[in-house]
């Protein structure tokens, strides 16, 4: 079975539909099997009705030893680097990983979408090639 593509448009638009695809499906993997990581919790801290996970780097003493040591700098770079790095687990990641998807494949339909037509592949002239038109 042989696969024919009439032209780079609808090669664009597959790709697309494929990236897509394999990206939310992996989103939604992810998101499924993430577990919250819970390795750098000291203790529990209950407030309203909730119990919050007690973290060394929120404590009051590491930010003033991180603003005595850095100033303010310091204190916003750790929590711009702790932020970060939270993107890339657990179910953070399943949302960065559909952002990327969503980005990517819009991106790959977009360009489907407006190609000059010099660039659009005529299949028609390649096949008939005898023939002049």
């Amino acid at each position: 079975m042989k696969w024919k593509i009439a032209d780079l448009h609808t090669c664009l638009n597959l790709i697309g539909a494929i990236i897509l695809l394999v990206g939310l499906g992996s989103a939604i993997l992810i998101y499924r099997t993430a577990a919250n990581d819970s390795k750098s919790v000291l203790g529990y801290e209950e407030g309203d009705g909730s119990v919050y996970p007690g973290r060394p780097e929120d404590s009051k003493k590491y930010l003033r030893d991180l603003e005595l040591y850095g100033g303010k700098a310091n204190v916003l770079t750790d929590e711009f680097r702790r932020w970060f790095i939270g993107l890339w687990h657990g179910e953070s990641l399943a949302f960065t990983v559909a952002c990327i998807t969503i980005f990517i494949s819009f991106g790959v339909f977009y360009a489907a979408n407006h190609l000059p037509s010099s660039l659009k592949s005529d299949i028609r002239s390649e096949n008939n090639r005898d023939r002049t038109d």
